[in-house]
């Protein structure tokens, strides 16, 4: 459906020559841009039409799998040639992959065979058996034992945690990188918030950085049915989350 010749850049091929091309990246602006629409309307309209992958987004009668709504994103660029376009990305995690034909990678692949917190995670699971194992017995002498193991647990998991933060590298447009741990830790947060560097703006920054393209606009839209916690509603547009993308961003924006 799109024609992107084996990468991510989707050239707009219809008449947008009447539509303003802004200068520069504006995360700040409430407005959503024109050619950030239309780029919108194509990815909306793939979306409704696709049958490269199956995802239930609450849209239609299906009931065999859990409902998960998702946040979707646009960047209008120019490539290296000076051609506009743009890229989509969505967050997190889309029909149980985080990569997708047309859609930007991930920052950092956390389902691949070579994830490097595989042998981390099946260390810590040989922790939590030992505690059941010894909570289940029952005595007391067995307390002393389950503390030990309980702060090794503790202190295995956080260094599991800082492994992950560190895979999560953010380039800018000069070229400079700097991880989720440097990144937060500018902002006084003590640990990045869950989920940091899933969200479609800075996979989307990321790809136009290290492909040489100029952001030039920026989108995100929800698609689907809202989470009963949340009031994000099919269709509509909104801003750039605080907490978790815009300390991300002013770093790849700097």
């Amino acid at each position: 459906m799109f024609h992107t010749n084996g990468s991510c850049f989707i050239p707009f091929t219809d008449d947008v020559k009447h539509l303003d091309v802004p200068d520069n990246l504006d995360i700040t602006s409430l407005d959503v841009h024109p050619l950030c629409r239309r780029a919108a309307e194509l990815l909306q309209s793939y979306l409704t039409q696709q049958t490269d992958w199956k995802h239930n987004f609450g849209l239609n009668d299906e009931t065999d799998t859990a409902i998960i709504g998702k946040m979707f994103g646009v960047l209008v660029v120019k490539n290296a040639s000076g051609e506009l376009g743009f890229l989509i990305g969505f967050s997190g995690k889309l029909a149980g992959t985080n990569q997708h034909k047309y859609f930007v990678p991930p920052i950092f692949d956390t389902l691949s065979n070579e994830f490097i917190l595989n042998k981390g995670m099946i260390e810590l699971g040989e922790i939590n058996a030992q505690i059941r194992a010894l909570e289940a017995n029952d005595k007391r002498e067995c307390m002393g034992e389950i503390h030990a193991l309980k702060k090794q647990r503790k202190h295995h998991s956080s260094s599991l945690q800082n492994k992950l933060y560190g895979q999560y590298v953010f380039r800018n447009a000069e070229g400079r990188e700097k991880n989720l741990i440097d990144i937060f830790a500018e902002v006084s947060y003590r640990n990045p918030p869950a989920g940091a560097g899933e969200c479609a703006a800075p996979k989307l920054l990321q790809y136009a950085f290290i492909h040489d393209m100029k952001p030039l606009a920026l989108a995100e839209f929800w698609w689907g049915q809202s989470p009963r916690s949340a009031n994000w509603k099919h269709r509509q547009f909104y801003p750039v989350c605080k907490e978790k993308c815009v300390p991300i961003l002013r770093h790849m924006l700097s």
